[in-house]
């Protein structure tokens, strides 16, 4: 299915930013390069933006733009900082994850001292796995090992504006977990269900948050 686009016109007028701003934004790369797409209209090359992803970013840059310089916003939306990295004390003092999440992450990983984003990152989103309150812990444990053997060679379409999704599936109470680069389709066999879907991108941004 094609993804849902708006025009730039539009968005100008439903955003009620301004064109300077708009490009602004592009130049310190709040809203990625690739989110710019040139299509050919009746009255010449227009652009049009993924309507749902640069409605959703605009409300974000708008909300924290007034507390965040935009070179820190800009470090919000990248999607992987470098040089980050958190004690693993400190993410039981700062309640970055619940203690469920830590004790199965400790399982896997009982001598872990210091964590860096990357590995941060896969602790939040087996916690974000968790909280919906449809993942089991064994479920948990899997997505765990898929995010970390997996998720490294995926971070490239991120990079690009691609949103990954981490998404559970359930039939006869059997699951499994993949990890999915969008916009996409996916598609199941019969009787089979999405359990939970988590978004790797929304995990970064609200893991940067709680780092901040």
């Amino acid at each position: 299915m094609e993804e849902d686009l708006i025009s730039k016109k539009e968005l100008l007028e439903v955003t009620g930013i301004s064109y300077g701003q708009l490009y602004r934004w592009k130049r310190k790369r709040l809203i990625p390069e690739e989110w710019f797409i040139r299509k050919s209209t009746f009255t010449g090359q227009e652009t049009f933006f993924p309507r749902d992803k640069i409605l959703a970013r605009i409300e974000r840059i708008k909300n924290m733009k007034d507390d965040l310089s935009l070179d820190e916003l800009a470090d919000v939306f990248s999607p992987s900082p470098a040089g980050v990295s958190v004690r693993w004390d400190e993410v039981s003092e700062r309640h970055i994850v619940t203690e469920v999440a830590q004790r199965v992450y400790r399982e896997r990983h009982p001598e872990a001292r210091v964590l860096s984003f990357d590995e941060l990152l896969c602790l939040y989103v087996l916690d974000a796995a968790l909280q919906t309150g449809e993942v089991s812990l064994d479920e948990g444990r899997m997505a765990l090992q898929l995010m970390e053997n997996e998720y490294p060679q995926l971070q490239r379409g991120a990079e690009q504006g691609r949103a990954v999704e981490l998404v559970f599936v359930r039939k006869l109470g059997i699951a499994t977990c993949l990890l999915a680069t969008l916009p996409g389709e996916l598609r199941f066999e019969q009787g089979a269900r999405v359990v939970a879907r988590i978004n790797i991108p929304a995990c970064v941004e609200q893991l940067k948050l709680k780092l901040a």
